[in-house]
């Protein structure tokens, strides 16, 4: 392979995995949800000046879950295309898709909390009794 045909190959697997964001993001009502809670998060971070190892968690976290939906709407779209009809099996593999993407949405409610929940609480202590 030439390093043009290189180049070019990872291009195009760029181009797919971006088509594959947007299809998610189309057709995928959590998504939608993870993105505006994901959106809120980091505007509280920004509003609480939180440290950089803060930051990585958070960013982690939220990467965390939406890979979790990313692969269930790929395990979905897999099971669908191989199982056309209702099959036990299939339900079970959209059923296990969908509980990972819960387990990741719940640790990431959790690690929310933890990390901006006493800088938000003294943030939102102060504000009211300066008042």
């Amino acid at each position: 392979m030439t390093l043009k045909e290189f180049i070019y190959s990872r291009i195009a697997a760029f181009g797919h995995a971006f088509r594959g964001w947007w299809y998610v993001l189309r057709t995928q009502h959590n998504a939608w949800i993870h993105a505006v809670a994901a959106v809120v998060v980091f505007i509280a971070a920004l509003w609480l000046g939180l440290p950089a190892r803060d930051w990585a968690v958070l960013i982690l976290t939220v990467t965390m879950v939406f890979a979790a939906e990313f692969v269930n709407t790929a395990i979905e779209a897999v099971v669908d295309l191989a199982s056309p009809v209702h099959h036990p099996l299939a339900k079970v593999g959209k059923d296990v898709g969908a509980a990972a993407v819960l387990i990741a949405a719940l640790a990431a409610v959790l690690i929310g909390l933890l990390i901006l929940g006493p800088p938000l609480w003294a943030r939102l202590s102060s504000l009211i009794t300066d008042h």
